[in-house]
């Protein structure tokens, strides 16, 4: 209560996207519990433009930077703030967490709990869910109670101590059985009738019981924090850890490019695993490694997403979680369930939009400055069709931070074209690869090697960099792509903050170019994907551009997928080309000479992409660190796959928690912060001269 005092300031509070942050008159009265903002201290006098209720509320520091934090109440209404510095951060934090708690124990003691009760699902003719009867037939269905409990009064609950840890993770591994016996009892009811699965209270019950195990699964990690924070940091050698079984010695395991192993089978729930991940903070340096492409072989990887069975079973599960969205919420920390996930990493789909590379290494064939920018427009437009996997909107991995994706393509030389040749009849993919088979010396005279990088260089925000190169055509491309999704409430809308860079080495220009916006659309029916928004592609030497228009589908009318854009010089603003069609069938070009010529991406032959077996690949390469996630997927074990997928996920919080703790930044393996951008370690325009 000494502490208890009414501060107020100005702070910057984030809005919306359009407004962004906006400079605020904020009031803390310790009184009421009230968290208030005016337009500015003159209008103090006035009513408030916002109030926020501090019982129960949650005050959270952000990890974006030192001067950010959250106020998040009870009815889930939330408040962006930011400070001036870090000092100023810690002041209003720390007021506003003292209000929070005197204000929401006194509701505590004048609204007692409730007396110990239970309910069980499957009780015969309860009343206490309205308009809801039980019927008999149900009673095989096998339930638990839930029960609640008062602790005696008087008692203090006593510390818990280091080997209690032990009996803890008995009684958790127990209450997730009965909490994954729950749900799966509710989702196997009836999908008609008096009760069903998508009963309201029956889903306010599964949402319930996942967020209170949520709470108790951060409640453990804290203890076991508590608990190695006592041994110093230093553990005996040899200590060993359950992450994946079987055990990994500590000394090998969490420190940047450490090899990891990761078996096929799990058999305790990731979440109660120990997941002590007690690192070495000089260990954190990672060195790139060279890949050689003559141990890459042909990708025979052929993972189609047309399969709608997991999505038509699993939609309760949808349902759940769009009661849990609000319009407009980023997505960017909501885990979302499994069964909607492609069999690839994020990493691995920039690749795929490489597929055409004979399109992408013929841009610097062309003969001036017009025909080059038509060539890259060309490209540009062939590759979403490709990258996408399959008509089904499904989500890739979500990068692990140091995950990385190589591969190549070999294609051979009379295969790209010195004028525009892209409208050509359709080849097998194989056919398209056309170097003698297991050649390593050989095959270069006749062939072009196109090699791809990427890796994901930050967390939160997530951040992918990624590179290509032609080193004998002297072309590179450098790109860094920031997702930010978006809850639209029958859609999800994914932003591709950031740029890519094309330098044509041999002529001395660079191409800026941006990425369209991506949506899930009919996530409850059947999802499909749709781009959206306006591009920009510039070449400053030459003075050439073009804007294109990803256009969504209006309410009423219109096509799916169209696109439509021009190409001009900037000096004259004389158009030299205009393009139209859509971007996952037939593209036109006409040109400024009354020329028109026809892309047919459906028939366009693709280059398959050069991979290294999997025993080959490091610990943290996409395929080898998904895979049992991806195998799981393939076999149609959700369960399974959801476990390792948490698995990988928890390792990577801790991780992030240490490095934390530790004030230890993250090393990347390819990648430099350059500016706002992420730039190759050893890019072509630096070793070329």
């Amino acid at each position: 209560s000494d502490h208890m005092e009414n501060i107020c300031g100005y702070l910057m509070k984030y809005t919306n996207l359009v407004t962004g942050w906006q400079y605020r008159y904020f009031v803390l009265n310790n009184d009421a519990g009230l968290l208030e903002y005016f337009v500015n201290e003159q209008s103090r006098h006035l009513k408030p433009r916002g109030t926020l209720q501090l019982a129960g509320a949650v005050i959270s520091p952000s990890d974006e930077d030192s001067h950010t934090f959250t106020v998040n109440a009870a009815s889930g209404e939330q408040y962006k703030l930011r400070a001036t510095d870090a000092k100023e951060r810690q002041h209003w934090v720390s007021r506003l967490q003292i209000c929070t708690q005197h204000h929401t124990e006194a509701i505590g003691k004048n609204n007692p709990p409730l007396k110990s009760r239970s309910f069980s699902l499957a009780s015969q003719g309860s009343a206490n869910s309205p308009g809801v009867q039980r019927r008999p037939s149900q009673n095989a269905v096998s339930f638990f109670n839930v029960g609640h409990h008062r602790l005696p009064t008087g008692k203090r609950v006593p510390i818990m101590q280091p080997d209690h840890l032990v009996d803890v993770r008995e009684m958790m591994s127990q209450a997730e059985g009965q909490q994954r016996d729950l749900i799966r009892s509710i989702e196997c009811l009836p999908a008609s009738g008096h009760l069903t699965s998508l009963d309201q209270d029956l889903l306010m019950l599964k949402a319930t019981s996942m967020a209170t195990m949520n709470c108790l699964n951060d409640c453990f990690h804290i203890l076991q924090l508590q608990h190695a924070s006592q041994q110093k940091g230093s553990l005996p050698a040899g200590t060993t850890i359950s992450w994946l079984e079987p055990k990994i010695s500590l000394a090998n395991h969490f420190k940047n490019g450490a090899a990891q192993n990761f078996p096929a089978e799990i058999n305790k729930p990731a979440s109660v695993r120990e997941e002590q991940s007690i690192a070495e903070p000089c260990q954190l340096t990672r060195e790139p490694e060279e890949i050689n492409p003559d141990e890459e072989l042909e990708d025979i990887c052929d993972d189609k997403e047309d399969d709608l069975g997991a999505v038509e079973e699993q939609r309760s599960v949808i349902l759940h979680l769009l009661s849990q969205l609000k319009l407009g919420m980023d997505l960017t920390r909501v885990v979302l369930p499994t069964f909607i996930l492609e069999k690839r990493s994020l990493l691995e789909m920039y690749a795929d939009f490489m597929s055409h590379p004979d399109l992408f290494v013929a841009i610097t064939n062309g003969s001036g400055p017009e025909e080059r920018m038509i060539r890259f427009v060309e490209y540009y437009l062939t590759s979403f069709h490709e990258g996408r996997k399959g008509a089904i909107a499904k989500k890739p991995y979500n990068p692990i931070i140091g995950e990385t994706f190589h591969c190549s393509w070999r294609l051979p030389k009379s295969s790209v074209a010195t004028d525009a040749g892209t409208n050509s009849s359709a080849h097998s993919p194989s056919e398209q690869v056309a170097p003698p088979k297991d050649a390593e010396g050989q095959a270069e005279p006749d062939c072009y090697t196109v090699k791809f990088v990427a890796e994901q260089v930050s967390h939160h925000p997530p951040v992918s960099g990624f590179y290509a190169e032609c080193v004998e055509r002297n072309m590179c491309v450098n790109a860094h792509v920031w997702t930010k999704s978006k809850f639209l409430g029958m859609s999800i809308g994914v932003t591709m903050v950031g740029e890519g860079v094309l330098h044509l080495l041999e002529h001395g220009e660079e191409y800026t170019f941006s990425l369209p916006c991506a949506y899930a659309r009919s996530i409850l029916t059947v999802p499909w994907v749709e781009l959206g928004g306006k591009v920009n592609i510039n070449c400053a030497k030459t003075g050439y551009s073009a804007s294109i228009n990803f256009h969504t589908k209006p309410f009423y009318g219109g096509k799916l997928h169209r696109v439509t854009g021009e190409v001009k010089q900037n000096m004259t603003n004389t158009v030299v080309c205009r393009v139209q069609g859509e971007w996952n069938s037939v593209l036109e070009f006409t040109y400024s000479n009354g020329d028109t010529k026809y892309v047919d991406l459906t028939k366009l032959s693709v280059t398959r992409k050069r991979v290294r077996p999997l025993e080959k690949q490091g610990p943290f390469e996409s395929r080898r660190l998904w895979q049992h996630v991806t195998e799981s997927l393939r076999d149609g074990d959700i369960d399974k796959a959801t476990e390792h997928k948490r698995a990988l996920e928890e390792r990577q919080r801790n991780e992030e928690r240490l490095r934390a703790e530790t004030e230890t930044p993250w090393c990347t393996k390819y990648f430099l912060k350059d500016g706002d951008g992420w730039v190759y370690h050893k890019p072509l325009w630096k070793t070329v001269s």
